[in-house]
Order: structure tokens, then sequence, then C-alpha cells
């Protein structure tokens, strides 16, 4: 059974100035950033003082060692579906190859995000420990929404941000993975109800995310979702974009 959702204070109005302030690069939570991830230092927790303490939203999807206990040389992969009444949908694939880290052990990660005409540039990671396809299913969100609004991308990644930091809500959920079932966590946020200028984009507004967590399946991501909820109460969304883990390659055999 569900439990219900567990709310999370808002920050202080200190920390709320510093996260709009430091937009990708909040403290000991790195966003991908053009030209490279890497250039998006991470600071220690401690750095924020306790009014910047982040919360168990951000931990759980920047922090939480979602590629533990996976070897160099697997493969993540994921199945992505575009639908909505906005514009004709599709159905694609995500790929995370995962491979030796700078400093050894696992994980590097070089990331294939859709395909074709649809496919977007990613930096690989040198070393990492959250599965990044989270970071590259926001950061393709944010590019979608500057392309329907005209907005600007850093707004979109700041609002979410603080929206996570200020407001997400995370729930502990029973899901079935390989027809059983294990225990993991959803995370919703809408970043945009409070938007002061909403009225830019206000078709958008409602944009509602939830991201599905299980530290009982390979790279510790079961879904991710975006939706837009359809115009005038319309039962189909307006936009949807939805993630779903597939399953985990091992690595291939050793040459002998």
């Amino acid at each position: 059974m569900q439990s219900p959702p567990t709310p999370f204070p808002d920050a202080t109005g200190a920390r709320r100035r510093r996260l709009l302030a430091a937009g990708l690069a909040l403290p000991a939570l790195p966003w991908l950033a053009a030209p490279a991830l890497s250039q998006v230092l991470p600071q220690p927790p401690a750095a924020a003082g306790a009014a910047g303490a982040i919360t168990a939203p951000e931990r759980a999807l920047f922090v939480r060692p979602h590629l533990a206990g996976m070897k160099p040389g697997q493969t993540l992969r994921y199945g992505f579906r575009h639908a909505g009444t906005l514009e004709a949908g599709f159905d694609d694939s995500v790929t995370i190859h995962l491979g030796p880290a700078a400093e050894g052990g696992c994980c590097s990660a070089r990331g294939e995000f859709l395909s074709g005409p649809r496919s977007m540039v990613l930096p690989d990671l040198p070393s990492a420990t959250s599965n990044p396809v989270i970071l590259y299913f926001l950061e393709r969100d944010v590019r979608e929404m500057q392309r329907l609004t005209r907005g600007q991308q850093n707004h979109f990644r700041k609002r979410i941000r603080l929206a996570l930091a200020e407001r997400g809500q995370m729930r502990e959920v029973t899901l079935r993975w390989r027809g059983q079932p294990v225990a993991g966590s959803e995370i919703t946020v809408s970043p945009y109800l409070d938007d002061p200028n909403r009225m830019r984009f206000e078709r958008f507004a409602g944009k509602h995310y939830s991201f599905v967590l299980s530290e009982a399946v390979p790279g510790g991501v079961v879904a991710l979702r975006s939706t837009v909820a359809g115009e005038g109460g319309a039962a189909e969304p307006l936009i949807e974009d939805i993630l779903t883990l597939d399953g985990a390659e091992p690595p291939p055999p050793a040459r002998t």
C-alpha cells in the first residue's frame, strides 16, 4: 500500500535568493550545462550552511548512488514515448553506456538520447555515481520548453531546481519489476504554478513532473514523466513525455 505524500518545508528566503542566483550550479547538485557537465563543479553539502541543506527529493534525484552495483561494460536501456494532442507523437529509445571511471572502478557514462533528427548531443561523464539519465531527461525537457515558448532554458532549469528544493514531494510506492513487487519512491513537482513569468507561457504553466526511483532496479531509475494536462479539461494530455526502464545488458564476455 502506498503511503501518503510527505511534504517538504519551504526553503528560507536567503536560500531562495541563492538558488536563483546560482542557476545551474547549485551547492552539491550539478545540473547538465553547456558545454559540458564537468564544468559545473559540485561543492560539499556543508558549503550551503544549515539553511541550504538539500531536501530528500534533491538527494534522491541528484546525490543517491544509483549506479552502485553496476559494472563497466553494462548498458542501461530505456524506452521513450512522446504523446499528446499538441503535435505528432513518437516512440524512441535512450541508452546509457557505462565504462570504467577515470579514477578506476565504475562508472563513466556515455548517453544516446533519442535517435536520428531527434537525438540530443550530450557530454560524456568521466565519473558518475548518480544515473545521468535524469539530467538528460530534464535537459531535453527544458530545451523543448524553449522551443515551444521561446523562453530561456536557464529560466526553466532554475524553476525546476527551485521547486524541487522548496516544494518537491516524495512518497514511498510499491511497483513491479520483472513480475515481482519492489519498493520504490516517487517524487513529484509542478515548478511553474507560482512562476511570476507564467503569463508568458500560460499554456504550459501547469506542467507536472514525476520521477519514480527504486534501488531494486538496475540504474535506480524506473520511470520519468513530464505532463501538461489537456486544455479545457480534455482527458488526453496536451503533452506527455515518458521514459521507462527496459533493462540492463551485461558486460560483454572477457576475451581469452
